[in-house]
């Protein structure tokens, strides 16, 4: 089969969409297909071709909603005539999704479309979008969703959209599947009885990191016991520096999320927006001898040696679809605390790894975790040993006999071929 990935962003990009376009694309290219990702051109990306699976960059940026802008017709062009067999899109609401709206009924092979969860699902500015959206996924031969419920599949079941799939995410077993490393504690300085929290996401704001260190300074530690908090990401990249790219995004914010969000974003922009993860944690670690906190943006072998190290990982993310990270800490055997975000409490049912934190979810979806409702939560399971232990066996288990990405990419090989197969009968 000749397939098509599309997708805002790819390698070197990281993040859960990259990942999941990435394992699946390339899981493909092993089982002997052809695979191409169309996406945005980067400019570090000095290279056509990625483990097998060819790029194709385009100068496009925006959505539906923001704007389009750069390559669009070139892009349209490219995928109604391109020489595949069937398409996948990964995620609504970014340019290689809503560029093609003119062009679907172009398109002479199968379509598939990842809605990816419509994480502005609630905000005002997206509501015609939104409510285009149910004629728009009706003209994709198939949809998939990575949650039994959630927002997405949810609109797709209120308007009787019968052609979904349920694909769960995963993690890679080429990642997870190596020897354990029993010297990463000393290696950054972490205590042999410390209990390692692990928390991975990238420092966004909307990943959870205020509400998990002020948890780790309020919690009450065992008699004698040391802790540790390793927080695990990447600082994203701020691309307005100058007057004109500042006015840019004020006018995109004021369309998107209105006047009051958007003068709240460039105040921030201009005068900060208080204390940063590394200066949370500097603070807990000056304060406190009992406790520390590491801030690190460690590359992929060494942060699954990270996974195997921890005792427990705690996810407190205020947005998310089908977290990637918590498929993670179950491939390595490490239980987890979450809040519900996204469907985690599905996939700790799944997985049974891991442990529902209680919160709450505001008018526009994010969620929020009380920090000490957290910390409660923290140290309970700190005093459960076994049966952090048994979820940590769970996790492994169910892991290796259902969401490793080379199960997963065979059930979407199967949906590519029905498809194609469907179509060579009309």
């Amino acid at each position: 089969m000749r397939i098509l990935f599309c997708c805002q962003f790819y390698a070197p990009s990281v993040g859960g969409v990259q990942e999941l376009v990435r394992q699946i694309a390339e899981q493909m290219v092993i089982r002997g297909h052809t695979v191409t990702v169309a996406t945005t051109a980067l400019p570090n990306r000095d290279f056509e071709m990625l483990n097998g699976v060819a790029i194709a960059g385009f100068t496009v940026a925006g959505n539906y909603v923001e704007g389009l802008s750069g390559e669009i017709e070139r892009y349209q062009n490219y995928v109604v005539n391109g020489n595949f067999d069937a398409m996948l899109i990964y995620a609504a609401q970014q340019w290689t999704f809503d560029a093609l709206w003119p062009v679907l009924e172009r398109i002479p092979f199968p379509k598939v479309m990842g809605p990816c969860g419509f994480s502005n699902f609630y905000e005002p500015a997206y509501a015609k979008y939104f409510s285009q959206m149910p004629t728009v996924l009706a003209r994709f031969e198939h949809l998939v969703f990575n949650a039994t419920q959630y927002r997405d599949i949810d609109l797709a079941r209120q308007y009787h959209l019968e052609n979904l799939t349920i694909l769960p995410n995963g993690a890679s077993r080429q990642v997870f599947d190596v020897p354990v490393d029993s010297s990463f504690r000393m290696r950054h300085g972490i205590p042999e009885n410390s209990f390692l929290f692990l928390t991975v996401g990238s420092f966004t704001g909307l990943k959870g990191h205020a509400e998990l260190l002020s948890a780790f300074e309020l919690l009450r530690l065992p008699a004698s016991q040391h802790a540790t908090l390793l927080l695990n990401g990447n600082v994203v990249r701020q691309l307005e520096t100058g007057v004109v790219e500042l006015a840019k995004k004020f006018v995109r914010l004021v369309k998107t999320r209105g006047p009051f969000h958007a003068l709240a974003q460039v105040r921030k922009k201009i005068f900060g927006s208080g204390a940063s993860p590394h200066q949370q944690a500097a603070l807990i670690n000056s304060a406190r001898a009992d406790r520390q906190v590491l801030v690190m943006d460690l590359p992929k072998q060494e942060l699954t040696q990270a996974f195997f190290a921890s005792d427990l990982f705690v996810f407190a993310s205020n947005i998310e679809h089908s977290p990637l990270v918590l498929f993670e800490s179950s491939a390595a055997g490490t239980p987890f605390l979450t809040v519900s975000v996204g469907n985690a409490a599905e996939i700790a049912d799944w997985t049974q790894a891991g442990v529902l934190c209680p919160s709450t979810v505001d008018a526009k979806g994010y969620t929020h975790a009380d920090p000490q409702v957290l910390a409660n939560a923290m140290r309970e399971l700190m005093t459960q040993p076994a049966r952090l232990d048994q979820l940590g066996k769970n996790g492994r288990i169910n892991w290796a006999d259902k969401f490793t990405w080379e199960k997963i990419a065979i059930r979407y090989e199967q949906l590519f071929s029905s498809l194609i197969q469907k179509e060579s009968k009309y």
